[in-house]
């Protein structure tokens, strides 16, 4: 099959736009700025779900539904919250239709809306709006929720699963006692998030804290993950936000201590979206296609029947129904490609375009010799192989395959965090490298925007494992103490 995927070092942008149609993962809608997930894409994004969700009830949380519809007056009682939303923002300002007589629907001006509605762009008034009503006393704390759903964020310029007018995520909040277990509570979903990254999509991850001009509208303090694609542009890959009591006091949502004093509570919010399917796209795909993990993967394992006669067929399909029903007791998820309609060819392409991590194929040569022949989908390497103890070999190389994947990200990460003393250094690094660079910064917003301004770079993150260490900032010259990232980002 002509898979027609431009190349990564011709045009990357268009490389990605291609592998994301060509793998059938989304398409552009008839909706300008949205897109349809495809089965392929979408059963992608349900293992993410399914794992994520796991991790988050393990944690202790719930989930819970919330509704679409934010009434505006809600954004106003938290000031830079709607500061940080007010340009993205969606609204619905009536509820009816009616036929204008002359064949054509249009909005019923008698059916305006008391008060206009906003498209969720994110959940933190109409849920503390809600928790006022659950919460009296510290025996109701703490409230540990999840809620998968879709948000409105009006983006003018859009590209597939990286940013689209409407995307799915899952967004958690929480309120607490004490500030302390707020900040606990923030930190920890940090490190589900950057488990998940690193163990499952296999991508590393920097953990780190957001700067004040970076941070989420809202919030006292935004912890992310952040990732290196293979293009050297950084992407932000989840975050977790210790919201204070600013939302509390906004919502007026209070408890009774165990001194018997009122206080505010104390919350959080924490959320990743469908750009992981994104980074996993851009981290390790290649030229063939996609690179897909074995842990994230929807079929782990294809098997690729090769036969002339009914008879060859019949004994390739005995023989893959007892090797199927080994590899379903590893926990290995399998699909059996004995389409008669494609030639074994063709299906190899197709395969390697999505990204399955292994490929068996076998012919009746093969059930002579015992043997099959196994295509690793990272490597893009073959071999042929024994039949006796096959199941067991495919779940070591499936766990092969996976950490192959990442320790390639790894490497290709690592290589690209440059430490960077002076201006001129970073300005060249940047288009000539590109990556995270490592620098001094005053930790001031103006100098912050300025760099922004001149090289389109920001800052990442300031890295919770970074030391403390005498500098000055490669803009202005002024001491600093400890080093931050820059790249230029998605």
């Amino acid at each position: 099959m002509s898979k027609g995927i431009t190349s990564r070092s011709e045009d990357y942008s268009q490389w990605y736009n291609d592998l994301v149609i060509k793998a059938d993962l989304a398409e552009y809608s008839a909706v300008r700025g949205c897109m349809v997930i495809k089965p392929y894409g979408y059963g992608i994004w349900e293992r993410m779900q399914a794992i994520l969700d796991k991790r988050f009830k393990e944690t202790g949380h719930s989930n819970a539904y919330f509704p679409l519809f934010i009434p505006k007056s809600f954004f106003s009682k938290e000031a830079s919250h709607v500061e940080g939303f007010a340009t993205e923002c969606a609204v619905v300002t009536h509820y009816r239709l009616k036929n204008d007589g002359n064949g054509n629907i249009v909005v019923d001006e008698e059916a305006k809306l008391e008060e206009e509605l906003i498209v969720r762009p994110t959940s933190e008034t109409i849920i503390w709006n809600t928790y006022r009503g659950w919460i009296e006393s510290y025996r109701d704390l703490p409230i540990l929720v999840n809620q998968w759903a879709n948000v409105v964020r009006w983006e003018m310029r859009t590209r597939l699963f990286l940013r689209t007018a409407e995307f799915l995520w899952q967004e958690g909040h929480t309120a607490h006692a004490t500030s302390e277990e707020a900040i606990a509570e923030a930190e920890q979903m940090l490190d589900v998030y950057a488990e998940f990254a690193e163990k499952i999509l296999a991508v590393p991850v920097v953990r780190g804290r957001k700067t004040e001009n970076e941070r989420f509208a809202g919030a006292l303090d935004t912890y992310c993950i952040e990732a290196l694609m293979q293009d050297g542009k950084a992407l932000q890959a989840g975050t977790s936000h210790f919201l204070g009591q600013n939302f509390a006091k906004a919502f007026d949502v209070k408890f009774t201590s165990k001194e018997g004093k009122l206080e505010h509570v104390w919350a959080t919010s924490w959320g990743v979206s469908t750009r992981l399917m994104g980074a996993l796209i851009m981290a390790h795909s290649d030229d063939q296609g996609l690179v897909l993990p074995p842990r994230l993967a929807p079929i782990q394992v294809v098997i690729v029947p090769i036969y002339k006669t009914d008879e060859e067929k019949a004994n390739l399909d005995a023989y893959v129904d007892c090797l199927s029903a080994e590899l379903k007791n590893l926990g290995i998820s399998i699909k059996y490609d004995d389409r008669d309609t494609q030639r074994p060819g063709f299906k190899f392409a197709e395969w390697e375009l999505k990204g399955v991590p292994l490929r068996v194929a076998i012919g009746a040569r093969d059930m002579q010799n015992g043997t099959v022949e196994l295509a690793r989908r990272d490597t893009q390497t073959k071999e042929t192989v024994e039949q006796v103890g096959l199941a067991n070999r495919i779940h070591a190389l499936l766990d092969e395959i996976q950490d192959n994947i990442y320790q390639k990200a790894l490497n290709f990460r690592d290589s690209h965090i440059t430490e960077v003393n002076s201006y001129d250094e970073f300005k060249t690094l940047l288009e000539e490298k590109g990556g995270f660079l490592s620098c001094h910064w005053d930790g001031t917003v103006e100098t912050e925007k300025r760099v922004k301004e001149e090289t389109k770079a920001t800052i990442r993150c300031i890295p919770l494992d970074a030391k403390e260490e005498e500098g000055v900032c490669i803009f202005t010259g002024k001491p600093s103490k400890q080093r931050v990232l820059f790249a230029k980002a998605y």
